[in-house]
């Protein structure tokens, strides 16, 4: 008997994040592809290896913005680290389609790696690229199949994917699976999703509407052909088995890989007798160094990006910097009405909210650079715009009030919001309504006007709502937002849309309406 080892290195959600920065100021975080690619090379030397990235490779950080807005036309750098690190295939993710069908096809044409994307056909009903690949190491024959989550026809402009169109992606990948195992002779079926869980990994419990967005678990439970599943796009770290199957989610922009080992018992005639796989993530960190030839690779685009971050894209005639935190939470800032008229006018919503992140010192200066963007919308957010009734948006506004008490004559952040760790994202502020609190009455009725065009708002009213991806998950304590219709979808990070509208607009004046406000 023979004893081989084998093992299957995954990337997910890189996001555009080569170099392990943030863009804000450290440039020695503990994330970014050219960290992994140190990991990714000793690993090699290890063992025989397949490296896969399951999808959001292309999109998502100031550098990937930089290279679309100012050098589309060049050849795309995040490929050629991806090339150079002989990727065996990727995975189409949703952000993948961000940029449009010509900027995909031109990433496709120039990888020297093929793209899978077993639910994604084209007009005439044929696949856009292949649906899997066999690939052969030490005489073993494993499979990988992609499948993308069909969720993009509900976040990605129509003209982007113009011509394909999503399978469902449960329904693609067993009828794949079943179709590999039929007909190829293979040991071991991987099954890359980009897609997450849609249950509770250790009890089944249902944690988001099965409405398709997420299938991992079904996959999990109900694909018998597979071994292994890589998942993404919900950013999370997962290392487990579930259901005799290898399962790995390598969080986003490079903060760990996952490593499936496999073990291949063969005897004297070469024949495999078993197959062993064991899943486990590694991270990066401080102290994790930067593959130089990664770095060498993508210095010119990084070096322009960083210039372009100092550089002025706008100017804001008035004041949009936030010198006290605490008072731009109970009395309108003209930042925060700024950005929720972003947020308005990109979703096309009468009414927003949005949040201030930190308790810094913050905001826009006069001469307002991409970094500064980033530095304040620290968060990597997209939006969505929910259906809410009157009820709503009244419990919304009462859960935000709770973020006070009254103590001694003062008015101060309640307890909760600041341990075990401060929450002052967890304190929304709205726009397109009037309203006011009284920190004096008790929580839950501290709401005393509600307006909307100057008419009380009814509790059975309906109103379209933008808020942060966050928010609309219902995290925060505003878990009834969970459950609420979503109308639209805008699966671009706010800083390229607060970025790309002041591009558009680069002469912004600060107003400040001051619909809101706070008593005690």
């Amino acid at each position: 008997m023979t004893i081989k080892t084998l093992q299957i290195l995954a990337t997910s959600d890189i996001h555009g994040y080569i170099m392990p920065t943030t863009f804000r100021n450290d440039h020695n975080e503990a994330f970014g592809l050219a960290k992994l690619a140190t990991i990714i090379e000793e690993k090699r030397l290890e063992k025989p290896t397949l490296l896969i990235d399951n999808g959001d490779f292309i999109q998502g950080s100031p550098m990937t913005f930089y290279h679309q807005k100012f050098q589309a036309q060049e050849l795309n750098p995040l490929i050629h680290v991806a090339n150079e690190l002989h990727y065996d295939a990727m995975i189409f993710g949703n952000h993948e389609f961000n940029y449009g069908l010509q900027t995909l096809q031109s990433v496709i044409s120039q990888s020297t790696f093929p793209w899978l994307g077993a639910n994604i056909v084209t007009d005439d009903g044929q696949p856009f690229t292949k649906p899997y690949i066999i690939k052969e190491i030490e005489g073993v024959r494993l499979a990988i199949l992609g499948v993308t989550t069909h969720f993009v026809t509900k976040w990605e402009e129509p003209l982007h994917i113009q011509g394909i169109h999503f399978k469902d992606a449960f329904s693609s990948a067993s009828y794949w699976a079943k179709w590999i195992r039929a007909n190829e002779q293979i040991d071991v079926l991987i099954l890359c999703y980009h897609g997450g869980f849609e249950r509770n990994l250790e009890t089944g419990e249902l944690l988001e509407a099965e409405d398709g967005e997420n299938q991992g678990y079904r996959m999990c439970t109900e694909i018998d052909e597979v071994d292994v599943i890589i998942s993404g796009h919900q950013h999370r770290e997962i290392s487990t088995i579930i259901m005799g199957k290898s399962v790995v989610q390598p969080g986003s922009k490079g903060s760990c890989i996952a490593i499936i080992e496999l073990e291949i018992e063969m005897d004297d005639h070469h024949t495999i007798q078993s197959i062993a796989h064991t899943p486990s993530l590694i991270y990066s960190s401080v102290n994790t160094l930067p593959l130089q030839s990664v770095c060498q690779s993508i210095s010119p685009t990084f070096e322009k990006t960083e210039a372009w971050l100092d550089q002025t894209i706008g100017v804001i005639e008035g004041d949009l910097q936030i010198e006290n935190p605490f008072l731009a939470r109970i009395q309108e800032h003209p930042y925060i009405e700024f950005i929720n008229r972003i947020q308005m006018a990109v979703s096309g919503a009468s009414i927003s909210c949005t949040a201030l992140f930190h308790d810094e010192r913050g905001g826009l200066k006069q001469a307002v650079t991409m970094r500064d963007i980033v530095t304040n919308y620290i968060y990597a957010n997209t939006l969505k715009v929910l259906r809410l009734t009157g009820q709503d948006i009244l419990l919304a506004l009462e859960q935000s009030a709770s973020y006070f008490t009254v103590e001694a004559g003062q008015l101060k952040v309640a307890e909760p919001f600041l341990y075990p760790k401060a929450l002052p994202y967890n304190y929304d502020m709205w726009e397109g309504i009037e309203y006011s609190f009284d920190i004096s009455k008790p929580i839950g009725e501290r709401v005393t006007k509600l307006l909307y065009n100057g008419k009380v708002i009814h509790t059975d009213e309906e109103f379209d709502v933008v808020m942060s991806s966050y928010r609309a998950t219902g995290a925060g304590n505003f878990d009834f937002l969970r459950t609420r219709p979503v109308i639209k979808e805008i699966q671009i990070d706010m800083t390229e849309l607060i970025a790309d509208y002041i591009l558009k607009h680069p002469f912004i004046k600060a107003t400040c309406n001051q619909n809101w406000q706070v008593q005690f």
